[in-house]
C-alpha cells in the first residue's frame, strides 16, 4: 500500500542517530508546517504552567489548602500524562490530523471552565479534562515531525520543537503575571483560546492528513490501564503528604501497582501493544526516556516551586514572579543550536551529560543562595542554570527516542517524549510540592509549640490547621489578627523557605541520579549510530 508522506527530498546528511546514507528531507512549506505543529505544542505547554503565578490568588479566592492547589497546578499535567501512551497510539490508528484537531478543538471548553470554575474542586476538574484534550494533540506534534522530516532536517526540527515547547513552559508563568496585574485570576485559563483557534485553522489548512498511520488495531485494554497506572500514580505523591491522606495514598499505591503489573503483562501478550515493551527496551530509547523525564521534570519542578518562592518569600508581584524567568527562557531558546551541534557532532551521550550538569549546578544555586532578603542574581543564577541544561539535554532525550523506533511507531515514540515532559512535570511538581507541603506544616507546627503560652492559648485547632494547610491560609489569619500580622507572615515566611529547600535538595538529588544513568548506560557515538541503524534493518525485516 503506498502513502503519500508530503515529504520532499533534500540533500543528503548521515547526523548520529540516523541511518548511514539516509537523505535529509522536509515536507513543502516546511517553515508554515512546523509552525503549527509548534502552535499546537504551545497549547500543551503554556497551558502546564499558567496556573503557577495564579496560585496565590487562587488559594486566597477558595481558601484552599497547599495539597489542593498541588493539584491545581498539576492537574493539567496529570490528564495528559495519564492519557499521552493511548491517546498516541489512537492518533497512530486512526488519524494524526484528525486527532490533532480535536484536541484544539477540546482544550477551548476546558479553559472556559477553568475560567468560570465555582470550586477548586471543579477548577481541578477543568484542569484535568484541558490536559486531555492536550493529550489528543501533543502527541501528533513530534509524531508528524518524525514522519515528515528526515536526517538532518528533523535535527533542527526537534531542536526547534524542544527548544520553543520548553521555552513556552517557561514563558507561561510570564504571560499569567502580566494578566494578574490588572484582571482576575480566572483570566490565565483564557490565554491559550485564541492560540488554540488560529493552530486549529493552520493545522486544517497546512498539516498532511495522512502520514505513515498503521492499519494496525488499537490496544484498547493496555490503553485503559495505562491511564489508570499514571494517574494513581501522581495522586498518590500528591496525597502522601496531606494529613489524614494515609489511607487514600495507600489504596492510591495499590492501585498504582496493580494497574503497572497488569499494564506490563498486557503488553507482552498483546498481538498489537499500545506501548511496545520491546522497542522501549532499546537503550537509547530507554536511558533517553528516563533522561528526559529527569530533565523536564527538573524545569517544571523547579518553575513551580520558585514562582511560590519569589511570590511568598521575596515578596514579588505576579508580573515579576513571571517576568524573573525570561533570562532562563532566552538562555534556553539559544542553547539549543548549539545542543544541536553537539547532537551532529558528539552524538547523544555528550550534551545529555553536559545538559544534566548544569541543571545540578541549578538546583545546588537554589539550595546555597535562595533566601529570604536575596537578589536577583541569585534567583537568576537558579533559573539560568537550568535553563540551559534544558536547552541542551531537550534534543537528544527527544531524538533518540523516535530514532529508536520504526515511523509507524512514531506515536510511540512522540507520546513517550509527550511523558517526558507531562510525566516528569507531574512526578517532580507532585514530589517538590509535596515536600514543600510537608515542609511547611512541619515548620509551622515546630514554631507554635515553641510560641509563648498566652499566644499558644489563643490559637485553637481550626486556626493551627488554617494556618499549616498553606502559606495563603496563614496571610488569611494574619489578615484577621492585625496586631500580630507581621510575626505570624514573617514565620510563615520562614516556615515556606524550610519547605522549599527541601525541595531543591530533592531536585538536585534526582537530577544527579538522572547524570549516572546517562553516564554509565547511554551509548557513545559511533555505538549509537551503529545500535541505531541496527534497529532500522530490524525493523525493515519485521516489515518485509
Amino acid at each position: 500500500m503506498s502513502v503519500n508522506t508530503g515529504v520532499s527530498p533534500g540533500r543528503p546528511s548521515e547526523p548520529p542517530g540516523e541511518p548511514a546514507g539516509e537523505p535529509s528531507a522536509a515536507p513543502p512549506r516546511q517553515g508554515l508546517v512546523l509552525t503549527a505543529l509548534i502552535l499546537a505544542a504551545a497549547v500543551a505547554n503554556l497551558n502546564m504552567e499558567v496556573a503557577n503565578v495564579a496560585l496565590p490568588a487562587i488559594g486566597q479566592a477558595f481558601d484552599a489548602s497547599q495539597a489542593a492547589l498541588n493539584l491545581v497546578a498539576v492537574g493539567f499535567s496529570l490528564g495528559l500524562a495519564a492519557s499521552v501512551i493511548y491517546l498516541g497510539a489512537v492518533g497512530d490508528r486512526y488519524g494524526r490530523k484528525m486527532m490533532l484537531m480535536l484536541g484544539m478543538a477540546c482544550s477551548i471548553p476546558a479553559g472556559l471552565l477553568a475560567a468560570f470554575a465555582p470550586s477548586v474542586e471543579v477548577l481541578l476538574i477543568a484542569r484535568v479534562a484541558g490536559g486531555i484534550a492536550a493529550g489528543m494533540a501533543y502527541p501528533t506534534t513530534l509524531a508528524m515531525i518524525t514522519a515528515l522530516w528526515r536526517g538532518a532536517a528533523r535535527t533542527r526540527a526537534i531542536a526547534l520543537w524542544s527548544a520553543l515547547g520548553g521555552a513556552l513552559s517557561a514563558l507561561g508563568p510570564l504571560a499569567s503575571g502580566a494578566l494578574l496585574e490588572s484582571q482576575p485570576w480566572r483570566t490565565v485559563f483564557l490565554l491559550t483560546i485564541p492560540i488554540a483557534v488560529v493552530t486549529l485553522l493552520l493545522v486544517a489548512r497546512l498539516v498532511p492528513a495522512k502520514v505513515h498511520e498503521t492499519t494496525e488495531p488499537v490496544d484498547h485494554l493496555g490503553g485503559t490501564l495505562s491511564i489508570v497506572f499514571v494517574g494513581a500514580l501522581v495522586l498518590m505523591i500528591n496525597f502522601l503528604p496531606v494529613p489524614g491522606g494515609g489511607t487514600l495514598s495507600l489504596v492510591l499505591g495499590v492501585i498504582t501497582l496493580v494497574t503497572g503489573a497488569a499494564f506490563v503483562v498486557r503488553q507482552r501478550r498483546a498481538a498489537v501493544p499500545v506501548y511496545d515493551l520491546a522497542l522501549a527496551a532499546r537503550r537509547p530509547f530507554w536511558v533517553a526516556a528516563v533522561a528526559g523525564i529527569i530533565v523536564f521534570g527538573a524545569l517544571m519542578g523547579a518553575v513551580y516551586v520558585g514562582q511560590l518562592f519569589l511570590q511568598n518569600v521575596l515578596g514579588y508581584s505576579a508580573l515579576q514572579a513571571g517576568a524573573a524567568i525570561l533570562p532562563a527562557v532566552a538562555l534556553l531558546v539559544a542553547a539549543a543550536p548549539v545542543s544541536t551541534w553537539l547532537v551532529n557532532r558528539y552524538g547523544s551521550r555528550l550534551p545529555l551529560l553536559i545538559g544534566f550538569g548544569f541543571c545540578l549546578a541549578g538546583f545546588a544555586a537554589m539550595l546555597a543562595l535562595w533566601d529570604v532578603g536575596v537578589g536577583y542574581g541569585a534567583v537568576f543564577a537558579g533559573y539560568g542554570l537550568i535553563g540551559i541544561g534544558v536547552g541542551i539535554a531537550g534534543t537528544p532525550a527527544s531524538q533518540a527516542l523516535t530514532d529508536s523506533v520504526p515511523v509507524h511507531r512514531a506515536g510511540m515514540a512522540s507520546g513517550t517524549a509527550d511523558l517526558q515532559r507531562d510525566l516528569g512535570g507531574a512526578i517532580m511538581q507532585s514530589i517538590l510540592g509535596a515536600l514543600l507541603a510537608a515542609g511547611y506544616a512541619s515548620a509551622v507546627g515546630a514554631a507554635l509549640a515553641q510560641a509563648p503560652a498566652d499566644v499558644r492559648a489563643q490559637v485553637t485547632d481550626d486556626i493551627r490547621a488554617q494556618l499549616q494547610q498553606s502559606y495563603a491560609g496563614a496571610v488569611s489569619i494574619a489578615d484577621q489578627a492585625p496586631q500580630y500580622r507581621d510575626a505570624i507572615v514573617a514565620a510563615a515566611r520562614e516556615s515556606f523557605l524550610q519547605g522549599a529547600q527541601a525541595a531543591y535538595l530533592t531536585g538536585l538529588i534526582a537530577t544527579g541520579l538522572g547524570a549516572l544513568i546517562v553516564a554509565v548506560f547511554y551509548p557513545g557515538r559511533a555505538r549509537e549510530i551503529e545500535m541505531v541503524a541496527g534497529y532500522a534493518r530490524e525493523d525493515r525485516d519485521a516489515s518485509a
